[in-house]
């Protein structure tokens, strides 16, 4: 497989903005990073692709988001090379307590830190999107105050939050996404972090999977996908809470924040907290 990468400096949001809107199309890229260029100044959004990248394409969605048509490079990667590429420039990330950093960097020695080793370009979820970091900081919060009986990650992607939240807890924690990739780079995460005796993950595209009836309800849900699917999804959420239970929704951004909200205040929940990472919200409700 002839491996190339598409790349152009940015600001941060906007470079998260392009990541995000590659990450949402299954045929445009292996993986879509954003991360702090050399220079300390701009940011690098940057896609690798498994083969010539049609610039057009790339550029019809960056007049899509961003306004404005980008001057893309486009550099062949060497196949032995590219993961360690694509991780380049990525820094760890403090967030909630928890230290999240790839492979090339260390963990921290510091007894008040948690490391999570998660590599990027596997699913979504590397600790570095606002919304992540985000979600991380509230089950943070969350922990402070709680001691929840069970926990669910709902879209897991990598499977941070779900590990996280085994690393704070001795719950074992069912983390579930529509995509079978994502489960299994879970699985791959939680072994790499010594919680795969912890975690529950399952390929699940509904709320009738049997899983969700075996481990639920829920003390504790966290769902840091997309506000459609939020949206859409609030009924069936909020039937797998707990009375009184907490529910963490991320991936949606700030001017989405309304819709999503009125969507669950719908199914009798109480917004607890609203945090705001960039141009992303993260929402904090209580269910009745």
């Amino acid at each position: 497989m002839s491996l190339n990468q598409i790349s152009v400096p940015l600001s941060k949001e906007e470079a998260y903005k392009l990541v995000d809107a590659i990450s949402e199309l299954d045929d445009m890229a292996l993986s879509a990073v954003a991360y702090e260029g050399p220079d300390g100044e701009h940011w690098v959004f940057e896609a690798t692709c498994d083969e010539k990248p049609d610039i057009e394409k790339f550029n019809a969605i960056a007049k899509e988001v961003l306004g404005d048509v980008l001057d893309f490079e486009v550099a062949p990667v060497p196949e032995k090379d590219w993961v360690a590429h694509s991780l380049e420039g990525l820094k760890p990330v403090e967030a909630g307590g928890f230290f999240v950093h790839g492979s090339h960097d260390d963990a921290p020695s510091a007894d008040n830190v948690i490391p999570i080793k998660i590599d990027a370009g596997q699913a979504f979820g590397t600790g570095h999107h606002e919304t992540t970091s985000g979600c991380l900081a509230a089950l943070d919060q969350y922990l402070q105050d709680n001691k929840p009986e069970a926990i669910l990650d709902l879209g897991t992607g990598t499977g941070i939050l779900a590990i996280a939240a085994a690393k704070r807890t001795e719950l074992n924690i069912l983390a579930t996404d529509i995509d079978p990739k994502a489960v299994e780079v879970t699985i791959e995460n939680a072994e790499i972090n010594d919680v795969l005796d912890q975690i529950i993950a399952e390929t699940a595209d509904g709320f009738d999977h049997p899983i969700f009836a075996e481990h639920g309800p829920f003390d504790l849900i966290m769902a840091n996908i997309l506000a459609g699917p939020l949206i859409e999804l609030a009924p069936e959420v909020v039937k797998q809470a707990k009375p009184g239970a907490t529910i963490i929704l991320a991936g949606l951004l700030t001017r989405q924040a309304e819709d999503v909200i009125a969507a669950y205040t719908a199914q009798k929940t109480t917004l607890l907290a609203q945090s705001e990472k960039g141009d992303w919200s993260i929402l904090t409700l209580k269910a009745e």
